[in-house]
Order: structure tokens, then C-alpha cells, then sequence
């Protein structure tokens, strides 16, 4: 067990495919979704941070696959900090199955920050910096009902 940021989420119906097991598309929705999650405890609301004139994009996302998760599931999705650049950060985000703690799925996304209006790379400013490198350990945002 760790003590990394966590989010849970149940599977949804729609998310599988004929083999009844989530659509392997749809792990990238998940991705983004407890990257938010993990964002927003660590600057708060992302349109403080637009209107700061910060924004960030993914420029490179790898997944790997240990095993299925199916419809009704719990999965239990950490996300760490891997590396801080100049102006770039890499997330390890994992996946797996909440009651046994199987490991699903393993992926890194790397996002470049930009300035939000010139549309341009720029340093990550030193609060969000500051913010990245103490992480969110021990906060767990909960959008399966399990709580």
C-alpha cells in the first residue's frame, strides 16, 4: 500500500468493450481524469491557474497493461510525481483493482506548461514547482461511492 494521491472509480458499463473488460481507449479518460483530480489538490481549480495565465499539455502519455478491470469495479488510481523539468513534469499514474490491490495498468504522462494566452513553453513557476515536489500523499478523492 502507499500513501500516494489516490482516486477511486467505478467502471461504468458504457467503458467496456465485447470482451467485457474496460476498452483500453478509455484508460486515457481515467488518466485525465485523476491527473485532475491530483492537479486540483495540489493549485486548487484549474481556472485559477488560467487565470494566472498558466496552462499545461500532455506531450507524450505511455501505457502498460497487467491485467482487466470490468464493469461494477473499484479501481484505485495513484498518481505520483516521476520528474520535474525546466518546464515539464513526468506523472506515474497506476491502476489497480481496489479491494484485491491487483495491479491493472501502469502509465506516464509527461506535460509541458505553457504561457495560456501565447500558447508557448515556459518555466514551471516556483509555487507550482514548490507544489509538485511535496506531491498530495495521504489525499484520496473518491468518485466511486465507497466512502
Amino acid at each position: 500500500m502507499t500513501d500516494d494521491f489516490c482516486y477511486l472509480l467505478r467502471v461504468r458499463y458504457a467503458e467496456c468493450d465485447a470482451q467485457k473488460v474496460v476498452f483500453n481507449g478509455r484508460y486515457v479518460d481515467y488518466v485525465d481524469v485523476a491527473v485532475t483530480e491530483f492537479t486540483r489538490a495540489l493549485w486548487g481549480d484549474y481556472a485559477e491557474l488560467l487565470k494566472k495565465g498558466i496552462d499545461n499539455q500532455v506531450v507524450a502519455i505511455k501505457i502498460d497493461w497487467q491485467a482487466p478491470a470490468h464493469f461494477d469495479e473499484v479501481l484505485a488510481i495513484r498518481v505520483s510525481v516521476l520528474r520535474i523539468g525546466v518546464s515539464s513534469y513526468t506523472l506515474n499514474v497506476q491502476f489497480f483493482h481496489h479491494v484485491t490491490n491487483k495491479p491493472l495498468a501502469q502509465c506516464e504522462i509527461t506535460y509541458v506548461v505553457i504561457d495560456a494566452e501565447r500558447f508557448e513553453k515556459m518555466p514551471i513557476p516556483e509555487d507550482l514547482r514548490a507544489s509538485l515536489q511535496h506531491g498530495a500523499m495521504g489525499v484520496t478523492v473518491d468518485h466511486a461511492g465507497m466512502g
